[in-house]
Order: structure tokens, then C-alpha cells, then sequence
């Protein structure tokens, strides 16, 4: 008895295995036949257009590098001016200051000379004049006075604001 209910319950469970590899055979073969539409969707769809970008890419690879070339080469040009220009305004700035330098000592130069010109104006036209002025006004002054003396001799009196010079 025992041997039949082992022999049952092995008979069972190769039936429950056989169901299931059944089961999954079914599901494998589905999934097989997914994944082959799904190829052939590949195929028909992708590769055309991976085929038309790779043409695409060959067309258009030599017209990249020749633009990364010429770029590369304007950029050493513009690279090359930039260091010309840089030179020509540090030249240009340069002569600039010296020039800026030179006007100041020249008009430095010019203020000292004028500043002599007007002390030896003064001291040997401004100075001699003023005497010679003071020299004249007390002669002026004498001559007044002696003449307004004499006036006063012939009769004429001379009021008293004219006494005070």
C-alpha cells in the first residue's frame, strides 16, 4: 500500500512537471515568436534609418573636418593679430607716455623760465621805474610847493585843502 501511494505521488508529480514544462514550452515559444516580430520591427524600422545615418555620417564626416581645420586655423590667425595689436598699442602707449613726459618737462621748463623773465622784470625794469617815479613825485611835490609859495608872495592864497598833499 505504501508503494502505491509512492508510486501515485510520483505519477502525480511527473504529471505536475510535465504540465509545467508544457506550460513553459508554450511560453518560450510565445516570447520567441515576440522577440522575431519584434527583430524583424528591428529590421525594417531601425536599420534603414541607422543605414541612412551612417550614410549620412560618411557624407558629412570630411565637410566636419574641414571646418574643425579652418577653424583651428582662423584661431591661430585671430591669435596671432590679437598678439600684433597687443604689441602695437604697448608701442603706441609706450611713445605716448614719453611724449606726455616730454610736454610736461617742456612746459615745466617754460614756467621756470617765465617765473625768471618776471623776476628780473622786476628787478630791473618794475623797481628802477618806481623809484624814478617816487623821484619824480617829490620833485613834483618840491616844485609844487615852491611854486604855490610863491603865489601866496604875489597875493594869492591858496584855500587850506590844497595845503594838505
Amino acid at each position: 500500500m505504501s508503494l502505491t501511494i509512492f508510486v501515485a505521488i510520483t505519477a502525480a508529480a511527473l504529471c505536475a512537471q510535465a504540465i509545467l514544462l508544457s506550460l513553459m514550452f508554450v511560453a518560450v515559444r510565445k516570447s520567441g515568436e515576440r522577440m522575431d516580430a519584434l527583430a524583424e520591427e528591428v529590421k525594417t524600422k531601425v536599420l534603414p534609418t541607422a543605414e541612412t545615418v551612417q550614410s549620412m555620417l560618411v557624407e558629412i564626416r570630411p565637410k566636419v573636418e574641414t571646418t574643425i581645420q579652418n577653424l583651428s586655423e582662423t584661431s591661430t590667425l585671430v591669435r596671432a593679430q590679437m598678439q600684433r595689436l597687443d604689441a602695437t598699442l604697448n608701442d603706441a602707449l609706450d611713445r605716448t607716455r614719453l611724449q606726455v613726459i616730454r610736454a610736461d618737462e617742456l612746459v615745466t621748463r617754460t614756467l621756470d623760465r617765465v617765473e625768471e623773465t618776471t623776476d628780473t622784470l622786476h628787478k630791473t625794469v618794475i623797481s628802477p621805474v618806481r623809484q624814478i617815479s617816487g623821484i619824480i613825485q617829490g620833485v613834483t611835490a618840491g616844485l609844487e610847493f615852491f611854486l604855490s609859495h610863491r603865489k601866496r608872495r604875489n597875493g594869492v592864497t591858496v584855500p587850506q585843502d590844497e595845503m594838505f598833499i
